[in-house]
């Protein structure tokens, strides 16, 4: 049977954290963490004065949320019909 762990305030663990800082084996080795790269596309002028525009009539907070938002949606579609498309390929292959 479980024991239930005791809950620590933030205090108390702040404390725990401190008393143990300059202690090098309560430490894990350190981690090399890279950061992602974000990826930069360019639009024509047009395409992205359109896109600003339909960004603000959706008072989405930036035009960058607004993309993504319209960029998964769309993907969301794409993969539904790839997958459609795919079973009912396997349904004739099937008969």
């Amino acid at each position: 049977m479980r024991t239930r762990r005791k809950t620590l305030s933030e205090e108390q663990i702040d404390q725990f954290v401190i008393s143990q800082a300059n202690n090098d084996s309560a430490w894990e080795d350190a981690m090399k963490v890279t950061r992602q790269r974000s990826t930069s596309l360019s639009l024509p002028a047009v395409l992205a004065s359109r896109a600003a525009f339909f960004a603000r009539l959706h008072r989405e907070a930036s035009l960058e949320d607004w993309i993504k938002r319209i960029i998964r949606e769309r993907l969301d579609i794409e993969e539904a019909a790839f997958a459609g498309c795919k079973r009912e390929l396997i349904g004739k292959n099937s008969r």
